[in-house]
């Protein structure tokens, strides 16, 4: 489709859409509104039949009590009946004998106000049919003493005029039906005769006091019989709805879509034929043609498009020669920029982009950024352009610009400190270091006052001068246009590595930070908050791989007594003691954290119950066996520990759940007399699954869980460890094994790690089975 197509297609959606949208929405508008005013109308015309028809009611009884409480009923019941207040008035005596009829009383039945009609001889037939003729009340008589008489009964005539009122107050149609049973049957109606069977056959399906429209336009709604209104009424109006609407709304619609049609062909074509010609004239721009023109036929916007257009093919040679002037221009930009790339901590990124932004400014073909790492080597963080311009003996496609501080260009800009510019041959080019015949290397330090020369370290240390040396460099290699670096490209990347620097030091500051928000500052092991993000991490892999993570929860025995005999600075070198040597039991997959105060918790990767007992024992030996000294103390200090152990999965789902059993068994251990340990028992309510196990696989004689492979096997150089029974703990688990005492047999060895050191050492061929680990990050532990 062309674009003339679619934009007149795009026109008659626009147009034809809300059109349509609002015809619709005009109809439904109308006939909701329609219907709504209608229900409006019936809900109080039909208010207003109770009120009248309750206030007839009300008047017949008041003229029933009236008769009632005089000496002479029949007296009293023809003046009221002369004065109009009643139609007739009926007396019966306790037998139901007419005592008393009003002459010229209506023919019954007559329909009580209280739902019931009334027979011939004044009695109650609530069962009885046939047409309303007087709408009556009745009350009882009695005697002085309040012995009753009968009764006495007002009534007033339902005739065409009684229908013809209703209908004048509620200024609506009513209609009157013979007695509620039958909707088909008509007493008195106001209703026109081209109307009322539609009326109502309406009337017929209407359910309680609902409203229902017929064909003709009219809104139709029940009324009664019902306690306050004991008439059976039909009550309708006419529709408001203006006639013929759907006509006069679709004769729109129709009219609006021929003129959308017109207007659109005619805008689409005004509008595409300046378009065509302007692209015939990019296209001649394209081919290199700068006197390309469009003719300007009007002062709207695509008039001025072509006028604009003219002045661009004008301009673009002045634009060539004014590039180089906008490079000042750049470099203020670059300036803010890099304020902004240093708010951030993601260095690979920070130092890409400001790499990218110094080749970009100073028109270089490659650059590298290098950082001083330990060692007084610089080696490069990242790098551009610099495939294929290294020695034909070293490009091997894996070459990484390593540059020992002190040698080559790099290396002595990095030892002096100064920056360096110049030509070289590329037969010349220093060892390590690329191939290029101009270059230019600034160095950056960290700023006077940062954290980072605070911090110290190879790349905040401090020369003899009192400068703080040079975090890295930043180098470039070959101007475009074969021509030297000069002095503003060595401003423009004194300006970049300032911003280099500034990044360097953030992001270093902000990793000591985070360091040190992991750590406990006496201990210098991982602290609780740590502890919550470690445990869930290993359980998690734990259940992944299918393997048995122990956590071993620690406690100093009676350390408040130190504390107190010896004094608060003699208990934090006992803590940091038994840190160090926690640290020199362990393996360098195991975590150590600071739960708080003296107690400790260990996370063992890899590790059943039978290794934690084992590292349970050989803490334990090595706070009782050594004791601490302290320097404000004669003697050494004689600390004892205690150690709970729980396994993941026999003892919890998650890491809290293995932490609290952990706590439980230490706090057996601590019942059992202290200076050891115990094995938090195994939960029966945990789901299991099976693991295969080999057929020449052979429990341990104590019982524990255990991991690793079966027994009678050896280790192979490089390969992993395989348990003996006659060897003793396996070499897999030798960082976790101590040797068995003497005279302990399987029989005595039984629940030996669940009993605690005191019972029994663990027997032979256990321990734990640690694999494969992946690398960690070593941050302070």
């Amino acid at each position: 489709m062309t674009l003339r197509g679619r934009l007149t297609a795009a026109f008659l959606v626009v147009v034809l859409g809300p059109v349509l949208l609002g015809a619709l929405f005009v109809a439904s508008t109308l006939a909701a509104v329609d219907r709504s005013r209608s229900t409006e109308r019936l809900a109080v015309a039909a208010s207003t039949v109770r009120t009248s028809v309750d206030a007839l009611c009300q008047q017949l009884r008041a003229t029933a009590d009236a008769v009632a409480l005089t000496a002479d009923p029949a007296v009293a019941a023809a003046q009221l009946v002369g004065r109009g207040l009643a139609a007739a008035v009926l007396i019966t005596d306790v037998a139901g004998q007419v005592t008393y009829l009003s002459p010229g009383a209506p023919s019954t039945p007559w329909q009580n106000c209280a739902g019931s009609t009334e027979g011939a001889n004044g009695g109650s037939n609530p069962g009885s049919t046939g047409p309303v003729r007087a709408l009556a009340a009745q009350v009882d008589l009695h005697d002085r003493a309040g012995t009753r008489l009968g009764t006495v009964t007002a009534a007033q005539l339902v005739d065409p005029a009684f229908v013809a009122r209703l209908a004048a107050v509620t200024g609506v149609a009513v209609t009157l039906l013979d007695s509620g049973a039958s909707a088909a049957r008509v007493t008195h109606t106001t209703e026109s005769r081209d109307v009322r069977d539609a009326v109502l056959a309406a009337a017929v399906g209407v359910r309680g006091e609902q409203v229902t429209e017929t064909n003709e336009g009219r809104y139709v709604r029940r009324l009664g019989p019902s306690a306050a209104q004991p008439l059976p009424l039909v009550l309708s109006v006419p529709s408001e709805r203006p006639p013929a609407l759907h006509a006069t709304l679709l004769g729109v619609v129709v009219l609006a879509g021929l003129l959308a049609v017109l207007t659109a062909w005619r805008l689409a074509r005004v509008t595409t034929r300046p378009l065509a010609e302007l692209a015939g004239a990019v296209d001649r721009v394209a081919q290199g043609d700068l006197t390309a023109r469009v003719p300007v036929r009007s002062r709207d916007e695509l008039g001025r498009l072509a006028a604009a257009f003219n002045r661009m093919t004008r301009e673009t040679g002045s634009y060539v020669a004014a590039l180089t002037s906008n490079r000042d221009q750049l470099r203020g930009h670059l300036a803010v920029l890099g304020d902004t790339l240093a708010s951030t901590h993601d260095l690979q990124r920070i130092l890409r982009v400001i790499l990218r932004s110094a080749i970009g400014a100073t028109g270089a073909r490659a650059g590298a950024v290098l950082l001083v790492e330990t060692g007084g080597v610089l080696v490069a963080q990242c790098t551009e352009g610099l495939d294929g311009r290294w020695p034909a003996e070293e490009a091997d496609g894996s070459q990484t610009l390593r540059v020992p501080v002190g040698v080559g260009v790099v290396g002595e800009v990095a030892a002096t400190g100064e920056p360096q510019r110049g030509r070289t041959e590329p037969t010349e080019a220093p060892t390590g270091e690329p191939r290029c015949r101009t270059y230019v290397a600034v160095p950056f330090a960290a700023p006077a006052g940062g954290a980072t020369a605070t911090l110290g370290g190879p790349s905040g240390s401090v020369d003899e001068a009192g400068a703080a040396a040079a975090l890295g460099v930043l180098a470039l290699y070959d101007r475009l246009g074969a021509d030297e670096f000069d002095d503003d490209d060595l401003a423009t990347l004194r300006t970049f590595a300032g911003h280099a620097a500034v990044a360097v030091d953030n992001v270093r500051v902000h990793e000591e930070a985070q360091r040190l928000s992991l750590t406990d500052p006496l201990t210098g092991l991982w602290n609780y908050r740590y502890l919550r993000e470690s445990i869930r991490r290993e359980v998690e892999r734990a259940s992944r791989f299918g393997r048995m993570l122990s956590v071993l929860a620690l406690d100093l025995d009676r350390f408040k007594d130190v504390n107190d005999t010896y004094g608060h600075a003699a208990g934090d070198t006992v803590l940091a003691e038994f840190a160090r040597r926690v640290r020199g039991e362990i393996r360098e997959v195991d975590l150590a954290f600071r739960q708080g105060g003296e107690e400790f918790v260990l996370l063992l990767p890899e590790t059943d119950a039978r290794g934690a007992a084992i590292v349970a024992e050989r803490l334990g030996a090595a706070v009782r066996d050594t004791p601490i000294a302290v320097e404000a103390y004669s003697g050494p200090v004689l600390v004892t520990v205690s150690v709970g152990i729980a396994v993941f999965p026999d003892n919890g789902s998650t890491g809290r759940e293995v932490l609290e059993a952990a706590d439980d068994a230490l706090y057996a251990a601590k019942a059992a007399g202290r200076d050891t340990y115990r094995v938090a028992e195994v939960r029966s309510d945990l789901p299991t699954r099976e693991i295969p196990v080999l057929a020449c696989a052979v429990s341990p004689p104590d019982g524990l869980p255990r991991a690793g492979q079966p027994a009678q096997a050896s280790r192979e150089p490089g390969g992993p460890a395989r348990s003996d029974p006659a060897v003793g703990v396996p070499q897999s688990s030798a960082a976790h094994a101590r040797p068995e005492p003497a005279g302990d047999g399987p029989d005595s060895a039984t629940g030996a790690a669940r009993a605690g050191p005191d019972a029994a050492r663990p027997g032979p061929g256990g321990g734990a089975s640690s694999g494969p680990h992946p690398p960690r990050q070593s941050r302070g532990r």
